[in-house]
């Protein structure tokens, strides 16, 4: 397979992400079939794995592994547009374990899994505590789709040493993810505000994982020289950053119809993110006393996200963490200046920088 660039940057990656979404298709069609052959009783489980996977979803870090095997001048093969797309698995399940943890009960305008499953047990009249049962099944389906991920990488049909090469990158994704998820959990509890910690969660939990670590999962099984893999790093750890500010706003700011989630669900949910971090430093006694009494308050009313909304566009932290996008943006973009990347790949990362961080979900 030989991928051809236009002279629309947008609609290559478009491109990039139908080819992703056929890969995903395929696989879930095998497993739900391997799924089937143990029990019916497993329906609703490939039912709510395939909605999660395949309805939605903008694909970005298969895409950045793409995009990190095409720097390296190289050509995919359909097998290894498989390995790219066994990442969006790894994203599946850090979503839905990510909702159990913050109590989220939505996800791109549907119910979360959790939920999905605590309706299940309700809607069969089941004996036994609902709640605990859709967050038992969330946790095993978000255990599933890890290992499907595996599944997908091992049996993409990469040669020995491809396998060898992508592995290492992968399993580092997988353990900087994983911490970060630790780190996020672990500020929540401390309940402290730091820019400093916020911005370290944002790069683990987020940043790398999106970014930084799939441009060098791609360049990896190209056999890329580690020149490309540094100019990835520089590229991609601003950029996560940025990716993860941008995520902050919309949890506090975004669309409901946009986002697929409750307007200010961050603030629900008490995230200590950057944006607050610098909200509580910059704001004044009285916006601070609100933020320590209503943050993390999961009954908070239209009202009182209103109050806080307005609170942190007066303290100017809105106007500073946009300044940080732009700062890490342009610190990205200067990384694409550097010798070793293909005329193909500087212009799908420049295109992706601005995917990246100008989205409304």
């Amino acid at each position: 397979m030989s991928f051809s660039p236009s002279s629309d940057p947008v609609a290559d990656i478009n491109f990039l992400r139908e080819e992703i979404n056929h890969a995903l298709a395929q696989f879930i069609k095998d497993e739900e079939r391997d799924l089937a052959r143990i029990g019916s009783e497993l329906d609703p489980v490939s039912q709510h794995l395939e909605r999660f996977l395949l309805d939605s979803g903008k694909r970005l870090r298969p895409i950045f592994a793409y995009v990190g095997f095409l720097g390296a001048a190289k050509n995919p093969t359909p097998q290894m547009i498989t390995a790219f797309a066994s990442l969006e698995l790894v994203h599946v399940c850090a979503l839905i374990h990510d909702d159990v943890m913050d109590g989220s009960d939505t996800r791109r305008g549907a119910p979360a899994i959790h939920k999905s499953f605590e309706n299940l047990h309700k809607s069969k009249n089941l004996t036994g505590s609902a709640k605990q049962f859709g967050i038992s099944a969330a946790i095993l389906l978000g255990d599933l789709a890890l290992i499907w991920s595996d599944q997908m990488l091992h049996n993409a049909g990469l040669s020995d040493q491809q396998l060898i090469n992508g592995l290492k990158i992968y399993d580092e994704m997988r353990v900087e993810l994983m911490a970060g998820q630790y780190l996020d959990v672990y500020e929540q509890a401390l309940a402290t505000q730091s820019v400093e910690r916020a911005l370290k969660i944002a790069r683990f939990k987020s940043g790398k994982y999106t970014i930084e670590r799939p441009l060098h999962f791609g360049a990896a099984i190209a056999g890329s020289h580690p020149s490309l893999e540094k100019l990835y790093s520089d590229y991609g750890i601003p950029l996560g950053e940025a990716f993860q500010l941008r995520d902050d706003l919309l949890g506090v700011f975004g669309d409901p119809s946009e986002t697929g989630k409750p307007a200010g669900d961050d603030l629900r949910e008490g995230k200590r993110t950057v944006l607050m971090a610098i909200a509580m430093e910059k704001a004044n006694a009285s916006a601070k006393k609100l933020f320590t009494d209503l943050l993390g308050n999961p009954e908070l009313t239209s009202d009182q996200i209103k109050d806080l909304q307005d609170e942190i566009v007066k303290s100017g932290a809105v106007d500073q963490v946009e300044e940080m996008i732009a700062q890490f943006t342009k610190e990205s973009l200067l990384a694409l200046t550097h010798s070793g990347l293909s005329p193909i790949g500087k212009n799908l990362l420049t295109a992706m920088a601005s995917i990246a961080t100008k989205r409304n979900t």
